[in-house]
């Protein structure tokens, strides 16, 4: 169905980086799920009470709840798809993390006040009618939730959008849920056991679970996370596939929601070429960045010396030697100031977080690791972290 309303009503739809196709796969999503959850939570009321049963009632509700859930969902794209201001001059993007970090805050207050009930009922069983009109409607709810967590899965997968994937997981879980009440339904009717309370408790624990990694996938691109490995590939891959560039580093992928991404970076280029060449190729890489990711790119160029032995020399066996501080250290920015008396030996040396010494620790070891491998040579070293993995 979402597929036929795309085709019908999303004119490019097969255009998911367009940020107005996004907004409006976004838009579509969330009605359809309003109007869905809504049916779904005056089936289940219906349900609950033709059978008397506080986990198929608890169920109806955490439906509605859902239905708010996709109205927040909605509006969070809606905002989100706002362009730049002279306040926000990057863009509302975020705005849909913030979406989904609220659809998990009420998933995750409604499994507290299911789970509040379900101790109730637990505390004092009741028995539960079974009406074969409330069983109906349970199998429907199953099969209507699995779909939605699907169409949600799918759409926020093809748009990379973490408040449609938190959906999608909420529709699984409901429909996980729904399906354990159903069963609990029937065999409390065949076999006289009252368990209506334990199901709902049990309910209860599936809906919590779904709101903590849901909180955890909206958090962390708040946060600020590190960029995927593979992102981080393609632009290696597209820096270094111009003549001129010899190696980057220090590279900072910025999220201000999806599809705005914001990267730069450092550029190694050979310090005796010609500066105004070399800046071409750097706006070439730039403009290639942005084409093929979609992103906006600020390279700064670093001379490397390449015409020395003797650096270059040097350079390997000051790489090696940091490997001792930590095996997955690297350096750059290397150059030397040979002085009457002694050589400083200047580059900054990237360290990875949860190295087993700090910054200033690494500095020190590093130092003395230079003086014992020549007493001639002095470093003059910065201990710097990667921003990316």
């Amino acid at each position: 169905m979402i597929a036929l309303l795309a085709k019908r009503l999303i004119r490019g739809a097969e255009n998911v980086s367009d940020p107005v196709v996004r907004r409006a796969y976004g838009t579509l999503c969330g009605a359809v799920g309003i109007v869905l959850n809504l049916l779904l939570f005056l089936g289940k009321l219906l349900a609950g009470s033709l059978s008397g049963s506080i986990a198929i009632t608890a169920d109806a509700f955490n439906n509605l709840s859902d239905a708010g859930s996709s109205a927040v969902t909605l509006l969070g794209f809606r905002l989100a798809g706002r362009k730049p201001d002279p306040e926000h001059p990057f863009g509302h993007g975020r705005i849909e993390y913030v979406s989904g970090l609220v659809v998990a805050g009420m998933i995750l207050l409604m499994g507290v006040e299911l789970v509040k009930s379900s101790v109730g009922k637990i505390l004092r069983p009741e028995d539960v009618t079974l009406a074969p009109l409330a069983v109906a409607i349970l199998a429907v709810s199953v099969a209507v939730k699995l779909y939605m967590g699907l169409y949600n899965r799918s759409v926020g997968k093809s748009i990379s959008s973490p408040a449609m994937l938190a959906t999608a997981r909420d529709s699984f879980s409901d429909a996980a849920a729904t399906a354990a009440v159903l069963v609990a339904t029937v065999l409390g009717k065949v076999t006289g056991l009252r368990i209506d309370g334990w199901v709902g408790l049990l309910v209860a624990c599936l809906i919590l679970r779904a709101a903590w990694q849901a909180a955890k996938e909206t958090l962390s691109p708040l946060l600020g996370q590190a960029p995927d490995d593979g992102f981080v590939r393609q632009i290696q891959e597209i820096v270094m596939a111009h003549e001129g560039i010899l190696g980057i580093h220090d590279l900072v992928v910025h999220d201000y929601g999806p599809g705005r991404v914001m990267i730069s970076l450092h550029a190694e280029v050979p310090a005796e070429g010609n500066i105004l060449e070399l800046h071409d190729v750097i706006d070439n890489a730039e403009m290639a960045l942005q084409r093929q990711l979609g992103c906006e790119a600020v390279i700064h160029m670093d001379p490397v010396v390449t015409g020395d032995g003797v650096t270059a020399e040097l350079r390997e066996r000051v790489a090696e030697l940091v490997k001792n501080v930590d095996p997955h250290a690297t350096i750059h920015d290397f150059r030397m100031v040979t002085g009457p008396t002694h050589t400083n030996l200047i580059f900054d040396a990237v360290v990875p977080y949860g190295s087993a010494l700090t910054n200033a620790q690494a500095e020190e070891r590093i130092r003395r690791l230079v003086r014992d491998m020549d007493g001639n040579y002095y470093a003059v070293v910065r201990v710097e972290n990667a921003y990316v993995r």
